[in-house]
């Protein structure tokens, strides 16, 4: 049945002059003709709504025949304001109907009766004549009517899309958010709560900020465990594309991948704490743990609101932690670092500078020019032990769980059990002072005066030098994945070698000044003007471009890496930091021998160095230690308060230890407890 909307503007169709806005509103209608058209409408919109809403206007049956019920209506099929069945129907806006009920009964029984056809009909039409509809009342509306139309569509059109639409898609949709809008969704209601702080979109927040720089909002977070990431991400993309629908919370199963992890692994990750630096080693489980890793229950994710962090994991109720705590952690640590709120503990002890250090969660160990190497417990700042045997000033020292070898202006190397204070070993070899060290795995690069590299090796007990520098070799990296050494010296150069060659096989010039720290950078950094590669797709095309931009690299690096035995060798890695007395500090690419970006800022010589993928902490002679971001260059930070220059730096997730010639040691923690009051150091 067609709507005729015509005759409703006879003067506008025959020529005459549209309707004003005064006659829309001071036009008076005739009753006869009021009731006249009433009739008309009657007769109209009875069959009208017969047809389209039988059950309701032609109970026996309609102009067609009886009407099929089981047959669903498909003008609403999609409508989110007339689908019954959703759970995020819009309910009636009581206030409102109100109002429109008591306007309603101000006008005459004909008026009412013709508006109450004009909303049956309307209210029963399909959706294709509602449409008609609306564009014939559009064309006769005027502006007031229009400005009314405009104000009450902006409300209406308000739906909740995170319940109306499926899980998954909802899920897609907050993973667009940023950390402030996420937390702002699980304030609107229930149901947002438990899709805005599920694990898959938090697992998705962590994976793009921790460790790393967020290509698009430039915030980066500190490390999360790899092997635990590397597990998780299975299983929330599978609850991601709808593994786990409509299950608030879920119940996690893990399924361990026989060719990489054992059920024996995956059971200590349930345990490990994820605070801050900590990690829960294996080697540190007690035999319960032990039984409870064997055991092959499924683990369930309990968010219990109130437990401290050090005691949420219990070796009587493992669990998994919530993305979203731990997430919460690390944007603590990460502000913290941002504006400089830290609290700074003072070890006193050394009766001359200290010139190395290293700590851990819970050791700090430093070596000093009074020939001592002193062990400080970090929680109460006591010291525990001092190793005595080294004859001149300690200038490197580096230790792991079962020693701690260090090199002296004595000419030697001691490896010491750190733990007892028992002097293991001595090594000799290099004619002057050793003023570097490195050891990774079986073997020990050590840096001296002699201008000399000597690389030990602990397994077969083999020594080989490698000489090339013309002066003092300061500092020296070992890579061990591709068996090369980084060193840096007096000489104003940096040098790359090859082990396996014995070889230099890059020489970097550019310091105009005594290169004193070289410091290889992890796998993932980029700097910020890196060029972006094209990213393999399985095309052919795609596939030879990764080929010779590999082929590229390994030839940069000599026939060691290109020949038949050396083509799966890993290469360097791609980037490093140097620092020099020329007061700078420099970012390379260590395939192509350029200096990328100089970092400028401090005004006297640069003496130690530190980074990750997230910062760079640099010390100088003009006693500051300056913390710089690691992709930009730009320094964030600037922290005073030695009385001599800086010569060692120590950094970890949520911690930085600083050395100096004044005899102090400071420790800069970044990881607070919630309510603590936490000064702002540094400017």
């Amino acid at each position: 049945m067609a709507i005729q909307i015509a005759p409703i503007l006879p003067e506008y169709v025959d020529g005459g002059e549209p309707p004003s806005h005064d006659s829309c509103r001071d036009a008076e209608v005739d009753p006869k003709m009021a009731i006249s058209a009433s009739r008309s409408a009657g007769q109209t919109v009875a069959p009208f709504l017969a047809k389209h809403i039988p059950e309701q206007y032609a109970p026996l049956g309609g102009l067609n025949g009886p009407a099929d019920k089981s047959q669903k209506n498909p003008n609403t099929k999609y409508c989110y304001r007339h689908r019954p069945d959703l759970k995020c129907r819009r309910t009636a806006d009581e206030p409102s109907m109100e109002n429109l009920q008591r306007d309603l009964e101000t006008l005459s029984q004909a008026d009412q009766q013709a508006i109450s056809h004009v909303w049956s009909l309307f209210s029963a039409a399909p959706a294709k004549h509602r449409s008609l509809m609306l564009q014939g009342i559009l064309t006769q509306c005027c502006f007031p009517q229009l400005s009314y139309l405009s104000a009450a569509v902006r409300d209406l059109i308000r739906i909740d899309f995170i319940t109306a639409l499926p899980a998954e898609i909802s899920f897609k949709i907050l993973c667009y958010l940023d950390t402030t809008s996420l937390c702002k969704a699980a304030q609107v209601s229930r149901r947002w709560r438990s899709l805005a702080d599920d694990d898959v979109v938090w697992h998705k927040m962590c994976e793009q900020h921790i460790d790393r720089k967020c290509i698009k909002c430039g915030w980066g977070l500190p490390l999360l465990e790899r092997k635990r990431l590397r597990d998780w991400k299975r299983q929330q993309q599978l609850r991601g594309t709808g593994g786990y629908v409509n299950q608030w919370p879920p119940k996690l199963a893990l399924t361990p991948e026989s060719s990489q992890t054992s059920s024996e692994d995956l059971g200590a990750l349930t345990i490990s704490v994820l605070n801050g630096s900590q990690k829960r080693s294996a080697s540190a489980m007690s035999p319960n743990d032990s039984s409870l890793i064997s055991s092959k229950l499924a683990v369930k994710r309990q968010c219990t609101p109130g437990l401290n962090v050090d005691t949420y994991f219990t070796p009587s109720k493992p669990r998994f932690r919530p993305w979203k705590d731990v997430y919460k952690d690390r944007f603590k640590v990460g502000t913290n670092w941002k504006y400089g709120r830290c609290t700074m503990k003072i070890f006193r002890g050394h009766t001359n500078g200290v010139m190395c250090l290293q700590f851990d969660d819970q050791i700090l160990a430093t070596g000093s020019y009074d020939s001592t190497i002193k062990i400080w417990d970090i929680e109460s700042g006591q010291e525990i032990s001092t190793l005595r045997g080294h004859t001149s000033g300690i200038r490197a020292l580096q230790f792991d769980d079962t020693k701690l070898i260090s090199g002296s202006l004595d000419r030697t190397l001691k490896v010491w059990n750190w733990r007892t204070g028992e002097c293991i070993s001595t090594y000799q070899g290099h004619t002057e002072g050793v003023v570097a060290l490195n050891f990774s795995a079986n073997l020990l690069a050590s840096g001296s005066i002699d201008h000399s590299v000597k690389i030990w090796n602990f397994e077969d007990k083999s020594t080989f030098s490698l000489k090339g520098h013309a002066d003092w070799v300061n500092a020296v990296k070992i890579d061990s994945e591709s068996r090369t050494v980084f060193s840096a010296s007096d000489d104003c150069t940096v040098r790359l070698w090859d082990l396996d060659t014995k070889r230099c096989i890059k020489v970097f010039e550019g310091h105009v000044g005594q290169v004193q720290q070289v410091l290889p950078l992890p796998a993932d950094y980029e700097p910020e003007d890196a060029d972006v590669e094209d990213k393999d797709d399985g095309t052919s095309s795609n596939s030879s471009t990764t080929d010779l931009r590999d082929s590229a690299l390994r030839a940069s690096y000599g026939t060691a890496f290109t020949s038949c035995s050396g083509v799966k060798r890993p290469l360097p890695p791609r980037y490093m930091l140097t620092g020099a007395l020329d007061s700078t500090v420099r970012l390379w690419d260590v395939s192509t021998g350029k200096c990328l970006k100089t970092f400028f800022g401090h005004v006297e010589g640069v003496w130690a160095l530190a980074g990750d993928t997230l910062r760079v902490v640099s010390g100088a002679e003009d006693r500051m230690v300056k913390v710089w971001d690691a992709r930009t260059g730009k320094c964030e930070r600037t922290f005073t308060g030695h009385a001599g220059p800086v010569t060692c730096i120590g950094l970890s997730d949520s911690r930085m230890c600083t050395g100096s010639e004044d005899c102090e040691v400071r420790l800069y923690s970044f990881r607070t407890n919630d309510g603590e009051d936490t000064p702002t150091l540094g400017h």
